[in-house]
């Protein structure tokens, strides 16, 4: 998403190079999709030429404003919602925040994310209370519930919380509901800095299917947007740097225009955030508003740790990959790993068992999933406790050459799907070779090897990421639902001699 600089310079080079890395996305997104529609693709260099051309008069249009963008790469962090539901209070946060902090701030993991309801005392697990009390100022915007999180207390809010999590060079974020509580309406409580109140701005007609908390606002108002100014306005003097906004992302067509005033109230309101829209699936052809509107976009459900649910987002991932680049994000939600669904400790279901306080993803599926996140380029929010991580949670959220995958490579997309496996290419921008992704669908071991001639790129030699091992051919022995990922070293880049596959397999 592009927005407007609030304040201060120095953002031209990052624009700048925001726009290069955009053509040259837009280039190889165009080569992608023709090379997978049997047109031909064209050249190269004329069409990120012609790309950074449109894009760089785009930018030079808005009134000569400088621009910038923020999550020039897929954000990564945590959310409370796989382990906690509603439930999460601020010992929770805190330790999860300090286990970043401590063992995944190397690896880029960075934004701690308060998902849904910190505004409800009363909230317990998964489920919602229906219009149950909540905590909320003079003027309707939502605060937390002291009783879960104490240092908000005395009007203080997220600061002390903020303050904590920026301490550990971490960063802060809340998630939040479309429109405004509906105690506030009831109660016809002012809108600040709004000549019109709370039950003139809540729209009774617009209203969540799944959560009782919330009316949405009447896009159509001349003040429509002055209650979002308030909560963003509130949201920056808390010091949060990312928003999920909910019961949205899929409420096309009636919420575009919701959508445009939450981009705008967050774009103006002093601070750089993260603006994430859920719940999917978002529609894809209302990508490109997508793209313009919100930083990060749902394009699923709630994904959860079941397989077919895995599987499924393959087609998904294959539909948005080609949207995925600089400040604009398709999400395939959070990763069901380690220790989840805390809040329902004692209820008797075991560890890996369907509804049990542990993924119930085999370790192959957890690598398939972290696999084809990162070739995809799709942020990465982990949803455990993260406290009770075993050696292998640890080690999967550490893969800091798969986790590059996300940053280092552009493009990425499927070079061939079949009922039993499929294979994802992307390449590097610096150009010194790409990266291939091969997943085992089947049910049962296979060795499988990609198809060269599929491929398309020479190379020398290639790392699997995975396991380290170095090797000249692209196959591997896969367990059910398992994933392998190489790094490719170019033919040319170290003046090596190409390997020949039709010798090697004469051999």
């Amino acid at each position: 998403m592009i927005r407007k600089k609030v304040a201060g310079g120095g953002t031209d080079s990052a624009c700048r190079e925001s726009v290069k890395q955009i053509a040259v996305h837009a280039a190889c997104a165009d080569n992608a999709a023709a090379r997978m529609s049997g047109r031909a693709p064209k050249a190269f260099a004329d069409s990120a030429k012609n790309d950074y051309e449109t894009i760089r008069l785009i930018c030079r249009s808005k009134e000569r404003r400088q621009l910038y963008m923020i999550a020039q790469y897929p954000p990564m962090g945590w959310n409370s919602w796989d382990c906690y539901g509603a439930a999460v209070n601020e010992a929770q946060v805190r330790q999860n925040a300090d286990y970043i902090a401590k063992h995944l701030k190397a690896y880029g993991w960075e934004y701690v994310v308060v998902d849904i309801q910190w505004y409800q005392p009363t909230a317990s697990s998964h489920a919602y209370e229906p219009f149950s009390s909540v905590a909320m100022d003079g003027y309707g915007r939502l605060l937390p519930a002291e009783n879960r999180f104490p240092s908000s207390a005395d009007g203080k809010g997220f600061r002390p919380l903020a303050d904590h999590i920026h301490s550990l060079g971490l960063k802060f974020g809340i998630h939040i509901m479309r429109g405004m509580p509906r105690m506030a309406a009831h109660k016809h409580l002012p809108v600040l800095n709004s000549a019109a109140g709370c039950d003139e701005l809540a729209d009774p007609n617009s209203i969540c299917a799944w959560n009782p908390d919330m009316y949405g606002i009447r896009q159509d108002h001349p003040e429509a947007r002055r209650y979002y100014d308030s909560i963003f306005a509130l949201y920056a003097e808390w010091g949060v740097d990312f928003v999920k906004c909910d019961d949205i992302a899929r409420e096309y067509p009636r919420c575009e225009r919701e959508i445009e005033l939450i981009s705008e109230a967050c774009a103006n309101c002093g601070r750089d955030m993260v603006l994430s829209l859920s719940p999917g699936p978002a529609p894809i052809e209302r990508a490109e508003h997508l793209k313009r509107w919100a930083n990060m976009w749902r394009i699923t459900d709630d994904f959860w740790d079941d397989w077919s649910l895995l599987k499924n987002m393959f087609e998904r991932a294959e539909k948005w990959c080609i949207h995925s680049g600089p400040g604009h994000w398709p999400d395939a939600d959070m990763l069901p790993v380690g220790a989840l669904r805390q809040c329902y400790a004692g209820n008797g279901v075991k560890a890996g068992e369907k509804g049990g306080p542990w993924t119930c993803f085999t370790e192959p599926e957890q690598r398939t999933m972290m696999t084809l996140w990162c070739m995809m380029r799709a942020p990465l929010m982990a949803g455990a406790e993260l406290t009770k991580n075993d050696d292998f949670t640890l080690a999967l959220l550490t893969n800091a050459e798969v986790i590059a995958i996300g940053k280092e490579s552009y493009c990425g997309h499927p070079l061939y799907t079949t009922e039993s496996e499929c294979v994802w290419f992307a390449p590097r921008k610096d150009g010194t070779g790409a990266y291939i992704a091969l997943f085992n669908f089947a049910e049962e071991e296979r060795e499988i090897r990609v198809d060269d001639d599929a491929a398309e790129y020479p190379f020398n030699t290639a790392r699997e990421l995975w396991t380290g091992e170095t090797v000249r051919e692209l196959k591997a022995k896969l367990q059910p639902h398992d994933a392998a990922v190489w790094r490719l070293d170019r033919a040319d880049h170290r003046n090596q001699p190409p390997r020949d596959p039709e010798s090697e397999a004469s051999q």
